[in-house]
C-alpha cells in the first residue's frame, strides 16, 4: 500500500556524503511543496543513440524535445557496464569497488543495503517502480518491496527480463500470469516464447501509468526502468523482441538493425506518454523528469553497434570500462528551476543521484557513501558545485578491469589490480585512442593508488589470474 504523505522542507544544501547511519532530517526551512522525481532508465541504450546527442536514423523525439526543456549532460557516467552492478550504483549511492553487486549474478541486496527509495519514502515521497529490477531475487532480502518501493510491477530477475514474452511478471511479491507460452522458461533464461500475446512493456507501462494518476495529489518518486532495448540473448541473432517494426518495416536495414530502432522509438514513446500524463494531470511543474540508461550499447540479439554509431565518438560498448561502456545520456527536465536547453559538462555518475536527491527532498542520506550532489549544476549555481574527487570502476568478466576519471584524466587497468594502467586525456582524446601514460608519471601513479584505495575485496567477487 502507498504510504500517506509527508511535506519535509525543501532543497537542504546536501553536497557530498559521507558507514549507513539512521535516516536524519535536514534543519527546519519554510515549508515547501516537494516535487515529484521521475527516474526512467533505458537499458543498454549507447551514449549516440538519442537525436540529442547525435543520432541522425533513430527517430526519438519525445527525448529530443525534453533536452531542450531541460538540460543534457555531455560527460555523466553510469555505475557499471552491466546491468545488476549498475543499479546498485544507482539506488544506493555506491561506486563498485564497494557495492554487493559488482557483476551480473544471482545477487540480492540486504536489510543493511539502504537505497533512494528509502531515504525518499522517509522524506515522505510514495514511491514505485516498473520495469527490470535486477538486484534482488524473488523472496529474498533484496525484492524493491523490502527495499523502499511501495509499488512493484515488472520483472524482478534480471534474466527473465531478456524475455519480452513472459509467461507472468511480479506486482510487488505476488506473480501475475500472462497468457504467452514459455516452454523453456527458467531462473537462468531459455525464454524464449512460442505463443506471443502480450508485449511485457504494454502492462508494465499500464502500471507505471496508473501509479502517476493514483499519487497525484502527493509526492512520488517513479523509478522506470526499461527494459528496452535489451536484446533477448537467449534468441540468440532474433533477441531485439518488439510487435512492430513500425516506421523502419521498409528501411533497407538488416532486421536486428530494424528491431532495434523500433525498441528505441518505443521507448520514445513511452517517455512521451508518460510526460503526456504529468501535463494532463497539471504535474509537468512540480516534476523532476531524469532519463539515463544503464551502460553502454549492447552487440547482443544479432545487432552491430557500429550501425547507427551507438557509441558516437566514444571507444567500446557494454562491457568496457572504456567510454563507450559506462557514458551515457542524462537529460534532466525541471521547469521553473532547470533552464531550459541548457548543456553541462560537469563530470557525475549513476552514484551521485542518491545525494542529488536527498538534497531535492530536504533530507540528509547514509553516511559513506561515493555520493555528492549534483542539483547546484541542475540549479545554475556552478560556484556552489562541489565535484567528486574521482569516478571508480571496477568489473569482473573477462579479464576484468577497472577505471577511474580524475579530472580530464581517464585511467584503465586491464586486468584488475595487476596490470599496467592505460591513460587518456579526454580533454583532446574523447575516443581514449592515444595512451599518454609514459608522458604522465605522476598522473598514472596517483591513478594507481586511487584503484588501489576504492577496490574493497569482496568474499564474493574474486578477481581471475591473468
Amino acid at each position: 500500500m502507498d504510504c500517506p504523505p509527508l511535506l519535509p522542507p525543501l532543497l537542504a544544501g546536501v553536497a557530498a556524503v559521507g558507514c549507513a547511519a539512521p535516516l536524519a532530517r535536514a534543519q527546519a526551512r519554510p515549508a515547501a511543496p516537494l516535487p515529484n522525481i521521475v527516474f526512467v532508465l533505458a537499458d543498454d541504450l549507447g551514449y549516440g543513440d538519442l537525436g540529442c546527442y547525435g543520432q541522425k536514423l533513430i527517430a526519438t523525439p519525445n527525448l529530443d524535445r525534453l533536452a531542450t526543456q531541460g538540460m543534457r549532460f555531455t560527460q555523466f557516467y553510469a555505475g557499471s557496464p552491466v546491468c545488476a552492478p549498475s543499479r546498485n550504483v544507482l539506488l544506493t549511492g555506491q561506486h563498485t569497488g564497494h557495492t554487493l553487486i559488482r557483476g551480473n549474478a544471482k545477487i540480492s541486496l540486504r536489510p543493511q543495503d539502504v537505497t533512494v527509495a528509502e531515504v525518499l519514502r522517509e522524506a515522505g515521497y510514495t514511491t514505485g517502480a516498473f520495469g527490470k529490477w535486477g538486484v534482488g531475487e524473488e523472496h529474498s532480502t533484496g525484492t524493491p518491496n523490502k527495499k523502499g518501493f511501495d509499488s512493484f510491477f515488472g520483472y524482478v530477475d534480471q534474466t527473465m527480463a531478456h524475455n519480452y514474452y513472459p509467461s507472468f511478471l511480479v506486482r510487488n511479491e505476488t506473480r501475475v500470469p500472462l497468457p504467452n507460452v514459455v516452454p523453456h522458461e527458467g531462473p537462468y533464461g531459455q525464454g524464449v516464447a512460442t505463443q506471443k500475446v502480450v508485449y511485457s512493456d504494454d502492462p508494465i507501462e499500464t502500471e507505471m501509468l496508473a501509479f502517476v494518476d493514483r499519487n497525484r495529489d502527493h509526492p512520488f518518486f517513479l523509478y522506470f526502468p526499461s527494459t528496452l532495448p535489451h536484446a533477448n540473448d537467449e534468441a540468440k541473432d532474433q533477441g531485439m523482441e518488439i510487435p512492430s517494426l513500425g516506421r523502419y518495416a521498409d528501411r533497407d536495414w538488416p532486421a536486428p538493425e530494424k528491431a532495434k530502432a523500433a525498441m528505441i522509438t518505443r521507448l520514445d514513446d513511452d517517455v512521451g506518454r508518460l510526460l503526456a500524463k504529468l501535463d494532463q494531470l497539471g504535474l509537468t511543474d512540480n516534476t523532476i523528469f531524469i532519463f539515463s540508461s544503464d551502460n553502454g550499447p549492447h552487440a547482443e540479439g544479432g545487432v552491430d553497434p557500429a550501425f547507427f554509431h551507438s557509441s558516437g565518438p566514444l571507444r567500446g560498448i557494454k562491457r568496457d570500462v572504456y567510454e563507450g561502456g559506462i557514458r551515457v545520456p542524462l537529460i534532466v527536465r525541471w521547469p521553473g528551476h532547470v533552464a531550459a536547453g541548457g548543456v553541462s559538462d560537469h563530470i557525475a555518475y549513476f552514484g551521485d543521484f542518491m545525494a542529488t536527491a536527498a538534497a531535492i527532498a530536504g533530507v540528509k542520506p547514509p553516511d559513506g557513501l561515493d555520493s555528492t550532489s549534483f542539483l547546484p549544476t541542475l540549479l545554475g549555481r556552478p560556484a556552489a558545485q562541489a565535484p567528486d574527487p574521482y569516478l571508480y570502476w571496477e568489473f569482473y568478466e573477462g579479464r576484468s578491469s577497472q577505471a577511474v576519471r580524475l579530472g580530464d584524466w581517464k585511467g584503465v587497468r586491464i586486468p584488475m589490480l595487476t596490470g599496467e594502467i592505460e591513460l587518456y586525456d579526454l580533454r583532446t582524446d574523447i575516443g581514449e585512442q592515444h595512451d599518454v601514460a609514459a608522458a604522465h608519471p605522476d598522473v598514472v601513479a596517483r591513478i594507481r593508488q586511487i584503484m588501489d584505495e576504492a577496490h574493497v575485496p569482496s568474499p564474493l567477487w574474486k578477481v581471475r589470474a591473468p
